[in-house]
């Protein structure tokens, strides 16, 4: 029975990893999206002053937007592919209790959604779960997504006249992410559990941004820089965009995790995450590295109150998402602490609630910041909203409330809603999750 039980739920989830694969994205290179509305294809500054052999030029305004956007991609992509996954720790854990001979339920509450407790599922048991959590994203480091400003200079602007033109725009970015998540876990002992992770993503991204030409060096002379419309008219404002979406296989994640110490109340286990790079970091569905996480989860029982603690430490390895994506070339993505606390309730026999506060310290991240840009020439000085980018470690936290339910002998449904604390990182103001978990 047990056999049959494994290979169905394996065969579930790798039906539903197959499946997604072998979707294709709606537009290719969806994380260089941003960088790509900004190059020689996307915004082009016009131009029909005169060069010394007689011809025209285009303004040159096109390396700046891919610099500047460049980073702020690698900013958002980084963080798009760092989401976490439902906990795969079962809701159904059971001890063997030898005084009679039979599986007892170790505690009365159905455990955490997004973080981790020390019991173990039991020997020879098997739970399967699936997921689904959506997250849009609203602000990155406190900036509202939907006004981001951007600054962008002619080439050799420090040249003065003509070059000290400089464009200005006003960005709205819309940026989410579905996460389906197929989770099987088996008890190999009474004390280890092995489990693994598969999810499907579907990653939307788009651009719309409104342009403005500051004639700081030109003055009046508006046929210097200029935007064309595909009427042919011209003017000194354009609004453009892009957007695009990919679906598919997501980054597998397997677990093996061994109860160290346990008492009559309290336990304590610890364990190790290997993420796997099986989505396209191109498309944003994966990290594009591979990762390590080793982690430890101490939890109590007193009664229906079930605390916890988890610890654990996210190594990455190097991807282009850190780097370049076009040029292949790779960075490190950044390394990631992760402490998280809460506890799990029993309210009756049927339902437990959940409540966690998970934080973690992100390294040597790109951040970005907002900056005054002061531009000078024959019109005066003036002073207009920018983007920068520093590099710096932080601090990110959520909170997260839920509710598992038991709605047959053997099945909990779930209901998670992930909501933000502070401004650190690429943020959304809730994130909900919805569930089931099955036990054999």
């Amino acid at each position: 029975m047990v056999k049959r039980c494994v290979a169905l739920s394996a065969a579930l989830i790798l039906g539903a990893a197959a499946s997604a694969g072998a979707q294709t994205a709606a537009s290719p290179g969806l994380a260089t999206l941003i960088e790509r509305t900004f190059g020689a294809n996307g915004l082009v500054v016009d131009s029909e002053a005169r060069l010394p052999d007689g011809s025209t030029h285009s303004g040159h305004f096109n390396s700046g937007f891919q610099s500047d956007f460049r980073q702020f991609n690698t900013a958002l992509a980084g963080q798009l592919t760092s989401l976490p996954l439902p906990s795969p720790a079962s809701g159904l854990t059971y001890h063997f209790d030898e005084s009679t001979g039979t599986f007892v339920r170790s505690t009365q509450s159905f455990g955490p959604i997004l973080a981790d407790r020390a019991e173990t599922i039991g020997k020879g048991r098997l739970s399967f779960g699936y997921n689904y959590q959506y997250f849009s994203f609203d602000a990155l480091e406190g900036m509202d997504l939907k006004r981001i400003p951007a600054v962008f200079t002619h080439d050799d602007f420090q040249l003065g006249g003509g070059r000290s033109d400089v464009v200005t725009t006003t960005n709205a970015i819309e940026a989410s992410v579905g996460q389906f998540t197929g989770v099987l876990t088996y008890g190999v002992t009474d004390r280890i559990d092995v489990s693994a992770a598969i999810p499907t993503i579907r990653t939307q991204l788009a651009i719309r941004s409104t342009a403005e030409i500051q004639r700081v060096g030109t003055g009046a002379n508006t046929l210097v820089h200029f935007f064309r419309a595909d009427t042919g008219s011209i003017g000194d404002r354009k609004e453009f965009g892009a957007s695009g979406s990919a679906t598919g296989l997501g980054d597998v994640v397997l677990r093996v995790k061994g109860t160290a110490v346990r008492g009559g109340r309290s336990g304590l286990a610890v364990g190790l995450d290997a993420r796997l790079p099986t989505g396209d970091e191109k498309e944003l569905l994966g990290a594009g590295a591979a990762g390590l996480k080793p982690f430890a989860a101490l939890s109590m029982t007193l009664g229906r109150l079930s605390p916890h603690v988890n610890v654990g430490y996210q190594w990455n390895g190097d991807s282009v998402l850190a780097g370049d994506v076009d040029s292949s070339v790779k960075g490190d993505l950044p390394d990631r602490f992760l402490i998280g606390a809460g506890g799990d309730m029993g309210v009756g026999a049927r339902v437990s609630v959940a409540i966690d506060i998970l934080a973690e310290r992100v390294s040597h991240s790109a951040r970005l910041i907002g900056t005054p840009f002061t531009a000078s020439g024959q019109a005066g000085t003036f002073v207009f909203d920018d983007l920068g980018f520093r590099e710096s470690a932080f601090w990110a936290a959520n909170g997260t409330t839920g509710i598992k339910v038991k709605v047959a002998a053997n099945l909990l449904a779930n209901l998670n809603l992930r909501f933000r604390i502070g401004n650190n990182g690429l943020t959304t103001r809730v994130a909900p999750l919805l569930g089931f978990e099955y036990g054999f």
